[in-house]
């Protein structure tokens, strides 16, 4: 089992007809950081209902062509990148967010590039996968818009916090993201603050940034390195937290919260995160989804 989980590739979904170079960067970064080797997909959609056989066959040729040539530019950006890593690439007949989360059940990461997409534009793009693949796959996956954004000095992570079995398990890939990436841990716990609320009243400020100092507190002895700040920040969660990690290398958030829910199976603040956040944005699944743990 030890030897099987080694080799988990860092899987990268690569969309005609080019590779997202940032996406390529953040996957083969992170696969040579981890010593993993780089499994490159592209998903080929079979042709709608109405083709003809021979139209079927030679739509799907094309489409096949398409995806060697999509997957050859991507392994070539990896390789000039990192020249030794290994690289593996396939083109698999399917809807993009199944053969992805397929994928994800041999993985170690999934990452996909994204640009951003309006609510509207979520629904009506067949080729928008970053929602049902954040909230289906089994393992974390990192979505990585373009263009690359500005990170600050020294550089860190920001990771959301709200008590969840999910955001515990988004705080220990936090960590150790962090800690490979030579970078400070900014963790935040937003409050939505009622309405009715007596002025000056700060127990419950205290109470949240003790909750919150417990939540990390587990992470010292496996990463002694990483440096921790603690932040209880009043607001929307989503907007909060797209704002504390507007120059992060990345936002890491559980899957589900206790904020709400939006179908799928994924919480309303990693989806807000999709649409809202300025720099990659990494969706862990809950404990219980780590099949391959």
């Amino acid at each position: 089992m030890r030897s099987a989980a080694a080799h988990r590739p860092i899987v990268l979904g690569v969309d005609a007809p080019a590779p997202a170079p940032t996406a390529v960067a953040w996957a083969a970064d992170e696969a040579d950081r981890r010593g993993r080797p780089l499994r490159l997909v592209h998903a080929v959609s079979p042709p709608p209902y109405g083709f003809t056989g021979a139209e079927w066959v030679g739509s799907l040729k094309e489409q096949h062509r398409e995806g060697d040539v999509v997957l050859d530019k991507a392994a070539l950006l990896a390789r000039e990148r990192h020249p030794g890593l290994e690289i593996t690439s396939g083109t698999v007949e399917g809807v993009t967010d199944q053969v992805l989360c397929e994928e994800s059940r041999h993985a170690e990461l999934v990452v996909v590039g994204s640009r951003r997409l309006s609510h509207v534009e979520e629904w009506l793009s067949a080729s928008s996968v970053t929602v049902p693949l954040s909230a289906q796959a089994h393992c974390p996956v990192v979505v990585v818009g373009a263009p690359e954004h500005s990170t600050e000095q020294p550089p860190y992570v920001v990771v959301g916090v709200d008590g969840s079995r999910s955001s515990a398990a988004a705080v220990d890939f936090a960590v150790d993201l962090a800690a490979r990436r030579g970078a400070e841990l900014r963790a935040v716990w937003v409050w939505q603050r009622p309405v009715i609320w007596p002025p000056g009243d700060h127990d419950a400020v205290q109470t949240l940034r003790r909750q919150l100092s417990e939540a990390t507190a587990g992470q010292g002895g496996a990463h002694p390195d990483v440096r921790v700040t603690h932040d209880v920040l009043v607001g929307h969660p989503v907007e909060q937290l797209a704002d504390a990690s507007a120059h992060a290398l990345a936002v890491v958030v559980g899957r589900r919260g206790h904020g709400g829910f939006t179908g799928m199976r994924l919480g309303s603040v990693p989806h807000g995160l999709l649409h809202h956040a300025h720099c990659p944005v990494v969706t862990v699944p809950p404990p219980a989804d780590h099949h391959h743990r």
